[in-house]
């Protein structure tokens, strides 16, 4: 496998571990707190997909540096790599959430 399929797979899976992993021990902690999890679970993985995407490119400055060479200097093949790398991040980041979600409609279902 290529490298680029090999980052583009870890891109995916790091931002929609970031969203699953930090809800999930939100919701932990809402339970040590008495608030409900679920809600709680939602509403941080809401706020923190942005920094999911961020995590899993490495760091924002990295990021635009590549795409900046690109469009200035005409490197339109690390562009177009660069992009493919963050639209994996943002697509785990929003299954990460969907994912969350599911866990709520589920325990919604589970509760009647």
């Amino acid at each position: 496998m290529s490298v680029f399929i090999s980052n583009v797979i870890y891109s995916f899976f790091i931002s929609f571990g970031v969203i699953v992993g930090g809800s999930t021990f939100a919701g932990i902690g809402a339970l040590m707190n008495n608030d409900p999890p679920l809600k709680t679970m939602i509403n941080l993985a809401n706020s923190i997909k942005i920094w999911a995407i961020a995590t899993a490119l490495g760091g924002t400055f990295s990021s635009f540096q590549v795409i900046e060479e690109g469009i200035f200097r005409g490197e339109v093949t690390s562009l177009a790599k660069q992009i493919v790398y963050i639209l994996a991040a943002l697509i785990g980041a929003n299954l990460g959430l969907k994912f969350i979600k599911l866990i709520h409609r589920c325990g919604q279902i589970w509760m009647k």
